[in-house]
């Protein structure tokens, strides 16, 4: 089979299509014939070696961590069945730009009906985390959430779900994404220089996820009062320095699942800004790289 990934730690120079054996699942592991995978930027965090003793690599591995596809073979028992649509965090080791996908069980659920393995593959690793996030601030109907980056994978699924518990959200963000978060209910505004000024003008903060990191979120811990209610996913040193924190991940089937049922229920959209085929997973990882694009990147076969 073909995986796209890498056979090192580097930029993207070590990226390539392998051939490898198809796996060999462990008693307890899913595997699937791929369907669709999200990308995101901690993967290319992985392939940098930036995430090494955090993420388990074996070389060469697929780059991903989130996918939807077929079952091959799951650990007897009931629920996933030879042939059905499934979602997933893949297992650890393993990677979800391949043409079969190997699957951790805890967090592998059916895809409901209504939902699109496209759609599927992009809620464990960037859909959750937007999730946990809100779940770690708990902000109450009426208060204000901060988002920065809002327009990317994270941002623009955590601003929905936010606005779903009835929270006041203002997200920041390039003019090119303002369209669109507009309709998902934001108060969006500007990055760029001032962006700090124009948040004051709405009124007080009272919690902020940041997912672009750097000055922006030092600048951005600024406007909390109590510098605990932020997470950041994208510079954890950075948000702790400041106060905060980064986000702990429960990569869980009943939350995936419950994720997937607010989908097919029309209640989250899922936001994709760019569909590549497997042939061009190159330039969809590319895409991700560039930090600019809208919602999620997804490769599909």
């Amino acid at each position: 089979m073909r995986i796209y990934g890498f056979d090192r730690y580097g930029d993207a120079q070590v990226q390539q299509y392998f051939e490898l054996p198809v796996p060999t699942p462990g008693p307890e592991q899913v595997v699937i014939e791929l369907v669709a995978a999200g990308l995101n930027p901690a993967d290319i965090k992985v392939r940098n070696g930036q995430r090494q003793g955090k993420v388990a690599v074996s070389f060469p591995m697929a780059i991903g961590r989130e996918a939807a596809g077929r079952v091959v073979s799951a650990p007897q028992g009931p629920g996933l069945e030879p042939g059905e649509l499934v979602l997933g965090g893949t297992a650890s080791g393993f990677g979800a730009l391949s043409e079969q996908v190997v699957l951790d069980p805890a967090q592998t659920v059916p895809v409901p009906q209504g939902v699109t393995a496209e759609q599927a593959a992009c809620i464990p690793v960037a859909i959750g985390t937007a999730l946990d996030a809100l779940d770690e601030l708990a902000p109450e109907a009426g208060q204000t959430l901060l988002v920065l980056g809002a327009g990317g994978g994270v941002g623009s699924h955590l601003v929905q779900l936010a606005r779903l518990r009835g929270v006041r959200v203002v997200g920041v963000a390039g003019t090119a994404k303002h369209e669109v978060l507009t309709g998902l209910g934001v108060e969006v505004v500007a990055s760029g220089e001032g962006w700090v000024q124009r948040v004051r003008g709405l009124g007080p903060v009272d919690c902020l996820v940041d997912a672009v990191g750097g000055q922006t979120l030092r600048e951005g811990a600024a406007l909390l009062a109590d510098p605990s209610r932020l997470r950041s996913t994208a510079d954890v040193a950075l948000a702790r320095e400041v106060g905060g924190s980064g986000v702990t991940r429960r990569r869980d089937a009943s939350l995936f699942a419950d994720l997937a049922a607010l989908v097919a229920g029309e209640r989250l959209q899922v936001v994709t800004g760019a569909t590549f085929d497997f042939d061009q997973a190159a330039e969809a990882v590319a895409t991700v790289e560039s930090g600019h694009t809208l919602g999620k990147v997804v490769v599909s076969r």
